[in-house]
């Protein structure tokens, strides 16, 4: 009979690291032992996650007109639905079917990714480079808490995304036009808010108030990342 590495009689104390990929050094540890969600909900939300990636980017290639951006946006879709499909095959191999896996979570990430749509292209493409970068670090972190699997899961998380080329994009819309500078700051600020709920959400429900201290470098070090990438492009954050 299989055991998978959830059903040891004495599972070890979950702690989660986060660090800035490609980071060298100490990272922030968080003790998860109590927070971290059951394997299926970190691997439906997981794989959930990179198909709305896949969806939005694909929604962006045909709004957009330039052929060369196209290519940028169709770079950065592939890379998120291999890691989509990477994933689906860690459930698969589990014996479960990958939709059922991920059905509980469709609407509330939907909902979550309506909400990024901006009212125009440039603020779509910030929306994805965004809150792609900081929910890709979280659950990369979060992934050391499941063992093996994790262990799998982070290699797939760290693969090449692709979306590095999206700055460029901003860049040049930026420079076309300096309103848009202001107009992408706050558009970027308001994508934190919604973000962290949604990262907060993959965690154990009912948390108690006590464990708000536990969780809070955790989400500094989102936030601060989210700070980076903002300052990477010349926005305000």
């Amino acid at each position: 009979m299989v055991r998978w590495f959830w059903q040891r009689d004495k599972a070890p104390r979950r702690t989660l690291v986060l660090r800035s990929r490609g980071e060298s050094g100490d990272a922030t540890r968080v003790d998860f032992a109590e927070l971290a969600p059951e394997p299926n909900t970190f691997l439906g939300q997981a794989a959930y996650l990179q198909l709305g990636y896949f969806e939005t980017l694909t929604r962006l290639i045909r709004a957009t007109a330039d052929l060369s951006e196209k290519e940028i946006l169709s770079r950065a879709a592939g890379a998120a639905l291999a890691k989509h499909r990477g994933i689906v095959d860690i459930i698969t191999a589990h014996g479960d079917d990958p939709t059922e896996v991920m059905l509980p979570f469709r609407e509330q990430l939907d909902a979550f990714r309506r909400k990024t749509l901006g009212p125009r292209i440039a603020e779509t493409m910030l929306a994805v480079y965004l809150t792609a970068g900081m929910l890709d670090d979280f659950y990369l972190a979060l992934s050391s808490s499941y063992g093996e699997t994790g262990a799998k899961v982070a290699k797939i998380l760290s693969e090449a995304d692709d979306r590095g080329e999206i700055i460029k994009i901003i860049a040049a819309t930026i420079a076309s036009d300096e309103q848009w500078r202001s107009l992408l700051s706050m558009w970027g600020r308001r994508l934190v808010g919604d973000t962290i709920l949604v990262a907060r959400a993959a965690l154990r429900p009912h948390l108690p108030g006590a464990e708000d201290d536990k969780l809070e470098p955790v989400f500094t070090e989102l936030m601060g990342a989210h700070a980076r990438r903002m300052d990477a492009m010349g926005l305000a954050s």
